[in-house]
């Protein structure tokens, strides 16, 4: 299976879940190609939360500069909470806000222990 297979998998399974919580959700489709927009966009009752979605089971998650700069690009534009969810294999998602990320020579990191300590899963963002 692709990257792109596994992503885009990933992000339709966030999106029913959302869904089933009562969430309209958008979906950008190629949002990985061009890194213009985020993955989801979940609305409810005049909230919206703004995620972009990580399949990764490496010890920590990398995003290219281009690609954190636009997701603080949106949070900025928008004012609305911004997540990057972390999908790990039988542990399932977890939203880490871009401020968490710490910036290293070539890319944005957090580790999978820092992650894991935060803690903050799908209920903790949709409250």
């Amino acid at each position: 299976m692709s990257r792109y297979d596994k992503g885009a998998r990933s992000e339709r399974e966030l999106l029913n879940i959302l869904d089933g919580e009562g969430y309209s959700v958008l979906r950008s489709a190629g949002s990985g190609v061009n890194a213009l927009s985020p993955d989801l966009v979940a609305m409810k009752k005049g909230r919206c939360i703004v995620i972009e979605c990580k399949a990764w089971e490496k010890g920590s998650l990398s995003l290219a500069p281009e690609q954190f700069e636009k997701i603080l690009e949106w949070e900025t534009r928008t004012e609305f909470p911004t997540f990057i969810a972390w999908r790990m294999n039988g542990m399932g998602w977890f939203f880490i806000k871009p401020a968490e990320f710490e910036r290293g020579r070539r890319n944005y990191n957090i580790t999978r222990r820092k992650a894991l300590e935060l803690n903050r899963k799908l209920e903790d963002v949709t409250k």
